[in-house]
Formats: C-alpha cells, sequence, structure tokens
C-alpha cells in the first residue's frame, strides 16, 4: 500500500523536502555546533524552533558524531524537577544505547545508587527515578555532568523553555548551571524559549551569570514569498493547485505563526482535490473551523485569568499594540483601575505568556487567541 504524505508537517520530525526555508538559521546552527559554540534561540512559541533544531541534529554531519539531547523543561516548577527531566533524557539518550553507558551512568550518579530498578530478565539496572529520590539536587546534577563528560560521543543538548529556571523558588540556579556549563568539555547547548525578553535578559545583561555565554538567534516568520512558492511547488507536485491569495490569508491572519500556517495548509491539501484549485473560500472555512476547535482550550485559559487582568488584556486586543501601558491615557481610555494595577496585570499576563514585550510594544502572545477575541468580544 503506498501511502501519500501530505507535505505540510505539524509534528514529529521533518523530511529535508518538506523543511521550508530556514536555510540561512540551518547554516549558523550547524556552524556553531561544528565550532563547539553554545546557543540561544528565540521566537514567539510556535514559530518553528523545535524543528528546526531537529532537522540540524538529523542531518548526517550531527547524528553520526553526536548524542542529541532535547529536554523540554516548560512544566518543571523546581530545580529537582529540572534536575529529574535532564538525568531522564540524558539516560535515555545515551546511557541507555549500551550496558557499558548503562552502568557508568549508575555508578557516576552516586546519589541515586540506591534508587535504581533493575531488569532480571535483561539482568541489567533500570532508571526508575522518582522525584522524590532526589534528596540532594546539588550533588546530583553535579554528577549527571560528569556523566556528560565521560559519554563516548560529544552531547549536544537542547534545553527548551530555558527562562523556566528564572521561575524556580531556590536560589542561584543560573549560577549553579552556568558553572557546571561553563566546565564540561563534551558538551554544547542549545538554549531555546519563546520569552524573547526574559532569555535577552539572562544572556545579554552583564549581571547575570549567563552573560555573553552563548551565540544569540532570533528566528522570525518565513517571508511570505518564500512560503507561497513552497507551497504552491507541493500542490502542484500532488497535481493540484492553491490561490497565492489564499496563502496570503492563512499566513497574514496567523501573523506567519509557522505551526498554524502549516495546519490550515495541510487541511487544505487534504480537502482539495487532485485537478482542482484551493481559494479564498476554503481557507475561510478552514479558519474559522481551527478557532472553533481551540475554542475549549481558549474558554480554559481565560478561565485562570483574573478579572483585572482580562480588563488590561480586552483593552490591549483592542489596540492591537500598545507602548505606553502605564499612561493616564490608555488607562482613562479603556476606563482601567490605575496605572499601576495595569502594570502589575501586565507583569502576570507576560508571565503566563498570554502577553509579548518587543521593544517595549505589548501585544497578545497567540494570533489564535487574537482572533478567538475578535469573534467572542465586543468592546
Amino acid at each position: 500500500m503506498t501511502i501519500n504524505i501530505n507535505p505540510f508537517i505539524v509534528s514529529g520530525t521533518i523530511p529535508k523536502p518538506y523543511f521550508c526555508d530556514r536555510v540561512k538559521e540551518t547554516e549558523v546552527l550547524n556552524i556553531a555546533i561544528q565550532n563547539q559554540m553554545n546557543v540561544v534561540i528565540t521566537s514567539p512559541r510556535r514559530m518553528g524552533k523545535t524543528a528546526l533544531v531537529d532537522f540540524v541534529f538529523h542531518q548526517e554531519s550531527i547524528e553520526d558524531h553526536y548524542f542529541t539531547i532535547n529536554v523540554d523543561i516548560l512544566h518543571t516548577t523546581c530545580f529537582k524537577e529540572f534536575i529529574y527531566t535532564l538525568g531522564t533524557a540524558i539516560y535515555d539518550k545515551i546511557a541507555s544505547k549500551s550496558d557499558k553507558m548503562r552502568r557508568l551512568f549508575i555508578s557516576t550518579l552516586r546519589s541515586l545508587s540506591a534508587s535504581f530498578g533493575y531488569d532480571p530478565v535483561q539482568n541489567t539496572p533500570t532508571f526508575d527515578i522518582k522525584l522524590g529520590d532526589i534528596t540532594l539536587p546539588e550533588y546530583t546534577i553535579k554528577e549527571i555532568f560528569e556523566f556528560i563528560d565521560q559519554a563516548s560521543k560529544r552531547c549536544l543538548i537542547v534545553i527548551d523553555e530555558f527562562q523556566q529556571i528564572t521561575k524556580y523558588p531556590e536560589k542561584n540556579i543560573e549560577a549553579i548551571l552556568r558553572s557546571y556549563i561553563q566546565k564540561t568539555s563534551n558538551a554544547n547547548f542549545v538554549f531555546a524559549g519563546s520569552q524573547r525578553t526574559i532569555l535577552e535578559e539572562m544572556f545579554l545583561s552583564s549581571r547575570r551569570p549567563f552573560f555573553q555565554s552563548a551565540k544569540l538567534m532570533q528566528l522570525e516568520a518565513i517571508e511570505l514569498p518564500i512560503y507561497t512558492s513552497f507551497a504552491i511547488g507541493h500542490f502542484k507536485d500532488a497535481n493540484k493547485d492553491i490561490f497565492p491569495e489564499a496563502i496570503e490569508k492563512a499566513y497574514t491572519t496567523f501573523h506567519g505563526v509557522t505551526l498554524y500556517v502549516q495546519r490550515i495548509l495541510k487541511d487544505a491539501y487534504a480537502l482539495t482535490p487532485q485537478g482542482e484549485t484551493c481559494d479564498m473560500s476554503l481557507i475561510d472555512q478552514l479558519i474559522n473551523d481551527f478557532v472553533a476547535e481551540n475554542d475549549y482550550r481558549i474558554r480554559e485559559l481565560l478561565a485562570y485569568i483574573s478579572e483585572p487582568q482580562k480588563e488590561v488584556l480586552y483593552a490591549i486586543h483592542d489596540e492591537g499594540e500598545v507602548k505606553s501601558i502605564s499612561s493616564a491615557a490608555f488607562t482613562k481610555k479603556h476606563r482601567l483601575k490605575s496605572p499601576s494595577a495595569t502594570q502589575s496585570a501586565v507583569q502576570k499576563l507576560l508571565e503566563d505568556d498570554v502577553l509579548t514585550r518587543n521593544e517595549k510594544i505589548y501585544s497578545i502572545a497567540d494570533p489564535l487567541l487574537s482572533i478567538w477575541l475578535d469573534k467572542h468580544v465586543k468592546l
């Protein structure tokens, strides 16, 4: 049975023929990795940071010579969780690959030695650690880096949503991690995140431990002409067609956010029969369907936002972009409580990634949320 691949991939590894552009970013990241440099990648969420790193890591020049480890820490709330997530990923990608590395891992992580499991069938120890087993995090993190330095190949470690460590209750986490990352001789790190302001503060402020310790990359939206050419080409390969204006509608509606544009084009490709053309009406229908599909998720998000924060969120949505967020004029126009209350609400919305700030301009971080508000909130 022949499986027809939908070329607009929205999850998993993207094969080269279906990977749109990012030529310059791929080259920059490749060169940095091959020259043992750490890299920071910032972009709005869903713009394709993970896909870019995954694409680079699956190139032969990388895959054959490095251990590649991806660690997403968005869900973590403390240093112990960070260690658990990092340790699990390293065990899965390195230690589990051979009996020698497995035994090295267990002998190196002495602070956890009493907690490892055992597989009687394979006659091998297993990594069966629970969060509560990490009782000496400062020792365990040291041992993890000792293991990394003894790995049989150089390690490339991606820590996604790295800004999350600034929210941990423990003190000096940045300094602790910086000291081990600086000393390791067998690994390079890619720090990725969607909260650009926090990451730039971490790596560009002379007061912070990670100051100037990594090369900065900013991932912007793929340019519309490039994406249009990519989309039309794949439609034509399947004896289908799509109007350029239809692609532009999907692109501009979602501000070029890769995941959303890909999703709309994926559905359009699936619903366009061979020999026919995808037009604006189909794209409009698919956008409406996609917003409706996410209705529950957005209502759930708004349910956790306080009334004062919603008032500020709706005001920013009404403006589109706001520069003077705490000005008397903005407060008066939208009948907000006070400039200080607005500033407090904005700070919480930034922390929760509901708002974004770029060069002192505030806007809603997720274009899907903006579209939903257009439909459901009348000011």
